[in-house]
């Protein structure tokens, strides 16, 4: 693989990790990898995401209020998250976004959290990542009617529909593939990325979920419970998926997307 791979989503914070983390982060810029984007999601795993940035230059910490864990913030929380972006001031805001796939979304909880967090990594033009899962209409419609970063934002893992594709490129969105692209049932959504035009493409992993299939897997982990979990380093796989939807060289899909990193996250 080419040495200059970046990791635009994944969570090293997570606890599944752990017992291979020291290994990780020793073994992670050997394989080339030049920054990743290591992304918090609720108030308990944001200090965990700044020990890492702390440690480890080529870390990008992200600090944000995922869907799934809007309904619980605390009174707090928005101070703490500004605290956090105050001591990083090449931080990121989210994961944050839209969930309607969960059992029992609160949907104005997560509209609240997210709309906040979207105003903040407006104000202060910091790349915001996003997710969403069965909302993208709902999605669309907010950011059709409130400002985003000038920098833009990224669709982590994007699973919308190709029609949108051209309404979101319109706003600012970069999109980014994961390893779970590779598995058969996901063909159709894979070949969406086909249609993303070339400098809004972006790799992640989403680490350590969204592994992918075995045949696929130079990689394979397994969490405490011997079930899969994504390995970071298959951040290749992700490189090697796109350029073979793409039809192009992996050497000029890799200086591609890297400029496409530096201008989102600097």
């Amino acid at each position: 693989m080419p040495a200059r791979l970046y990791d635009a989503h994944n969570h090293l914070q997570d606890d599944r990790l752990q017992p291979y983390l020291a290994d990780l982060l020793e073994m992670l810029p050997s394989r080339g990898i030049r920054c990743a984007v290591v992304n918090g999601s609720s108030e308990e795993d944001w200090e965990t995401v700044a020990v890492l940035a702390r440690r480890h230059p080529w870390i990008l910490p992200s600090f944000g209020l995922h869907p799934w864990y809007a309904h619980e913030r605390t009174p707090a929380w928005q101070e703490r998250l500004l605290g956090y972006l105050r001591e990083f001031p090449r931080a990121g805001v989210g994961e944050t976004g839209l969930d309607r796939w969960i059992p029992n979304p609160d949907l104005e909880a997560q509209t609240s959290a997210f709309l906040w967090q979207l105003d903040v990594a407006t104000r202060q033009n910091r790349p915001a990542t996003l997710h969403c899962l069965r909302a993208w209409g709902m999605l669309g419609d907010l950011l059709s009617r409130h400002p985003v970063p000038e920098r833009g934002f990224l669709l982590h893992s994007f699973g919308g529909p190709v029609e949108m594709i051209p309404q979101f490129v319109k706003k600012g969105a970069y999109f980014s593939l994961s390893p779970y692209f590779c598995h058969e049932r996901k063909t159709r959504q894979a070949e969406t990325f086909t249609h993303v035009p070339l400098d809004r493409l972006l790799a992640e992993t989403d680490a350590p979920d969204m592994w992918p299939p075995d045949e696929a897997n130079p990689h394979p982990l397994l969490d405490a419970e011997q079930k899969s979990i994504n390995h970071p380093a298959n951040l290749e796989v992700s490189y090697q998926k796109l350029a073979e939807l793409r039809h192009i060289p992996l050497e000029a899909l890799t200086g591609q997307l890297e400029l496409n990193f530096h201008r989102l996250f600097g």
